[in-house]
């Protein structure tokens, strides 16, 4: 199978899908690479390195995209892209359809098949492909908030640790999935008072056992979150519904319950992110301000460490790359049914129920 990787272009994107060690287990399997010279560089990968794996190096997007069996994306295709979308092939990235009704209809016109990372499941129903990028979008939330505390930046001019004598932040996150647990996990580890607010019990106890105190674990509902705004420097939306859109949980009217200057951080945003105020950022204007509350709800928050990120994205999705090169997606399916809940668009019929909801 002919495997191509094209160069992101979505405004701050350096990750990319496949790295050189990558590259080598596929052409080593037998199988044809065709990258888009630079696709790599962001992320720290020359072209050379690629080449030196048996990896053919392509001048330009249009011939990756008309040439490849199988197309390896990190983001969803962007309006300049969906004219390269065809019949016959296989896309295989992040989607997030559930907040793009453009792109949906442009997969579907084009006839083409793709799958989408964020929901293919394992044995267990957990998302082994969302969860690298959630691991470290986390991660970075509570740096981003941090951050964004700053007086110079629009914060309150609180430092997220506090000092001897002075209370630390107060960081209220709302979801205690993967995204959630890593980014209590640091903002713990900065010194924040941190609250997580989660509806499912059993999860909360599994929070409670792992943060073992550093963190107050609440049962979320209305009432919690109002209480929680009221007394909160940073909230970090990790809410998840995989496949569908994410449930707004604090609207434009709560943002008054919140501390002049407090910080918001929607990790939700790819899927049309969990509070009413929010829209999609980017790292070059990564915040914006409503009714004196800074807002961060940058899409891409991995991009921000793409070597980090093309690393961990690869470690999880070539196994599941080299199985679709190996049996093809009809075959892939048949050994591994977790791959059916990723087929978002399928020859250009729509088979996603949660999308098409």
């Amino acid at each position: 199978m002919l495997v191509g990787v094209v160069t992101e272009i979505k405004p701050g994107e350096r990750r990319c899908a496949l790295t050189p060690a990558g590259a080598r287990e596929l052409t080593g399997a037998g199988h044809r690479v065709l990258i888009q010279a630079g696709a790599g560089e962001g992320s720290g990968f020359p072209d050379h390195e690629y080449l030196e794996t048996g990896a053919q190096v392509a001048s330009d997007a249009g011939a990756v995209w008309e040439s490849a069996d199988l197309l390896l994306k990190v983001k969803e295709p962007i309006a300049s892209e969906y004219g390269h979308l065809r019949a016959g092939q296989v896309l295989f990235t992040y989607l997030h359809l559930a907040a793009d009704s453009a792109l949906t209809d442009a997969l579907i016109a084009s006839i083409t098949t793709a799958v989408a990372y964020e929901t293919v499941e394992d044995a267990g129903g957990r998302l082994p492909l969302l969860a690298p990028m959630s691991e470290i979008a986390g991660r970075l939330a509570a740096q981003a908030g941090a951050y964004f505390l700053q007086d110079p930046l629009g914060g309150r001019g609180v430092l997220i640790g506090g000092v001897p004598g002075v209370a630390a932040a107060r960081v209220t996150v709302l979801g205690g999935g993967v995204v959630g647990t890593h980014a209590a996990r640091v903002a713990c580890g900065m010194g924040a008072e941190v609250t997580i607010l989660d509806r499912s019990l059993t999860r909360l106890r599994e929070l409670d056992e792992f943060f073992d105190g550093r963190a107050r674990v609440l049962m979320s509902g209305p009432a919690q979150i109002e209480a929680a705004l009221e007394r909160s420097d940073v909230v970090i939306g990790a809410v998840l519904i995989p496949g569908a859109a994410a449930p707004k949980l604090v609207s434009r009217e709560m943002l008054g319950l919140l501390p002049d200057r407090a910080v918001l951080v929607d990790v939700a945003i790819d899927q049309g992110g969990c509070f009413a105020t929010s829209r999609a950022t980017t790292h070059a204007e990564p915040t914006y301000e409503v009714a004196g509350i800074v807002h961060y709800c940058v899409a891409n928050m991995p991009g921000a460490v793409p070597r980090t990120s093309t690393g961990a994205l690869t470690n999880a999705t070539l196994p599941y790359i080299r199985r679709l090169a190996d049996l093809g997606l009809d075959g892939l399916c048949e050994q591994d049914t977790g791959v059916i809940p990723g087929i978002v668009v399928r020859d250009g019929h729509l088979v996603s129920e949660l999308v098409a909801a």
